[in-house]
């Protein structure tokens, strides 16, 4: 059975980190990877990729990251078992064990993330409308799915709540009601709407290591909008990732665009011989 990552881009800055993260894939892991993107992709990175996929049914959609397309990833994946990645991550270890994992489910969404000194995000300063609403805390930044009759029923759901998303979240998410659409939120809301959130999620799991670096939410005692302004980041010549002095493992989102600087992306680029 066929297994691979994949990634959505839209948008030249969003393709570019596309590949660093497939760079930091290829690092630690030997699974393909496919992209799909209606953008050019810089020559030397397209070997990065298995499989260049166009966007399929392409719509109009000024939402920020494309969120009303994302659901269309399960239908154009090659893969029997895909895990989807945000295109703003880091991957810094071996995910073997995690694919292990994965395969005990049909779907699997984490409900859990961690600041960069790998203690467990609580604070709900981006997630009221979840709490508030008692809908399930899921985060898309990575998620697993089986090609199945259960998975095709969930992305139906997700596609129907994505094109109607300001009906969805009116009756659903009354109470901090968002004013811009949110995969997280969509994805909550479908499995509210199929009462799976048990089945297709799982809170005791503690070594799928998803770092958030949301800067709101680190525990800092003032409020900061880049994180970078906080804490230094080191990049070392075998790829360890130091932020401030907590050694990074997992997959690190690091949310910000900031952080796609040249140095990083030559590192890479030296240590996987991209010229």
């Amino acid at each position: 059975m066929s297994k691979g990552f994949i990634f959505y881009a839209d948008g030249d800055d969003y393709v570019m980190q596309a590949c660093l993260a497939a760079m930091s894939i290829k690092v630690f892991n030997d699974l393909p990877i496919s992209i799909i993107t209606k953008d050019k992709i810089i020559t030397k990175y397209k070997k990065l990729f298995d499989q260049i996929i166009q966007p399929p049914w392409l719509e109009y959609d000024n939402s920020r990251y494309q969120i009303l397309n994302r659901w269309k990833i399960y239908h154009a994946s090659p893969y029997e078992e895909t895990v989807v990645l945000d295109t703003d991550v880091l991957v810094l270890q071996d995910l073997s064990l995690w694919w292990n994992f994965f395969e005990n489910y049909k779907i699997f969404y984490l409900s859990k993330v961690y600041t960069y000194r790998s203690t467990e995000i609580t604070n709900d300063f981006y997630r009221k409308a979840f709490i508030k609403n008692n809908l399930p805390n899921f985060y898309a930044g990575m998620h697993y799915f089986k090609k199945c009759n259960e998975s095709k029923d969930f992305f139906s759901w997700l596609e129907i709540i994505s094109k109607n998303w300001e009906l969805f979240y009116g009756q659903f998410c009354k109470d901090f009601y968002p004013t811009t659409p949110s995969m997280d939120l969509s994805t909550a809301i479908t499995s509210k709407i199929l009462n799976n959130d048990k089945e297709i999620s799982n809170k005791k799991v503690d070594f799928l290591k998803f770092i958030h670096m949301k800067s709101r939410v680190q525990g800092w005692n003032t409020n900061i909008d880049n994180w970078e302004d906080k804490v230094g980041v080191y990049l070392t010549k075998n790829l360890s990732l130091y932020i401030g002095n907590y050694l990074q493992s997992g997959v690190f989102h690091y949310a910000s665009t900031n952080f796609l600087k040249k140095h990083i992306i030559k590192k890479y680029e030296d240590y996987l011989g991209i010229d």
